[in-house]
């Protein structure tokens, strides 16, 4: 298996969404740490101004929610990339997402949507129009889903079940692209520690820190996984526990037993 600083010997470039905060930024700071000579194409609303790189980190102001704004920002980072990182593999991470804790459609019907926008179709539309480039120079790319796509998640159930679209698309994709030169890796983390909990609507510390992990542990696991020419990773061995129980019972049990686990969060939901 090869290392994470083998795994980006072959990039020039990375191109991520929502790396200004939690694992998208994390990807940033390892990445560009191990591999000192990559060039960083950041898409998300918020500039990660406090992620010290000078001109090797290139923001793009891109709400992923929006397609004309999906189009507007690749359009703007292909010519980057001709321009200024003309050679090498690309890799892109597909990184930005949130949840929404409650009773379907809590907070509201225009939270949930705007999830499924940014889940779902953003990231299909974002792969959709680099996808030529990728294969033009050769490259990979790395799908955020979540543990949450083994099983029914009743009160995040749009969420969870988001999540098992992204990781079924990025396993399938995987396939169609062999003998293209790029591939594509779904990565399952579990509980991390990041703003998800608060952008879902519950309070910080909602899951015990023994069942989290950092989001270093995160990018580490998805690049030994990329070095390794995996098309699927489930981050941390209590994750892959419970990915592997919520894949083998019937659907209806896990969600059953989805619903008992989950339903304990209300107590931490933060009132709106």
């Amino acid at each position: 298996m090869s290392s994470p600083r083998e795994a980006l010997s072959t990039f020039s470039a990375v191109v991520v969404t929502g790396g200004s905060s939690g694992i998208g930024k994390s990807f940033i700071q390892i990445c560009a740490k191990l591999s000192p000579e990559l060039v960083f194409c950041n898409l998300s609303r918020r500039n990660p101004s406090d992620i010290n790189l000078g001109i090797r980190l290139n923001h793009f102001a891109c709400d992923v929610s929006r397609p004309e704004e999906i189009e507007r920002a690749i359009e703007a980072v292909i010519a980057f990339l001709d321009r200024k990182v003309p050679g090498g593999r690309v890799l892109l991470i597909n990184n930005s997402g949130f949840g929404a804790y409650g009773h379907f459609p809590e907070p509201n019907l225009a939270h949930q949507l705007e999830m499924l926008d940014v889940n779902i179709r953003g990231l299909v539309h974002l792969t959709g129009l680099l996808l030529p480039l990728l294969k033009r120079r050769g490259g990979a790319i790395i799908n955020l889903a979540s543990t949450a796509a083994f099983q029914p998640t009743p009160y995040l159930a749009a969420y969870g079940a988001s999540k098992a679209f992204v990781l079924h698309w990025s396993l399938a994709l995987n396939e169609e692209l062999r003998g293209s030169g790029v591939r594509a890796l779904a990565v399952c983390p579990g509980p991390t520690a990041t703003e998800f909990f608060r952008r879902a609507g519950l309070k910080q510390g909602s899951v015990a820190d023994a069942l989290s992990m950092s989001c270093e542990e995160v990018v580490l696991a998805s690049l030994r996984a990329l070095g390794a020419g995996r098309s699927q990773v489930v981050t941390g061995w209590k994750n892959k526990l419970g990915a592997f129980f919520g894949s083998k019972v019937p659907k209806p049990i896990a969600a059953r037993v989805a619903a008992l686990v989950l339903a304990r969060f209300r107590l931490k939901q933060v009132q709106r």
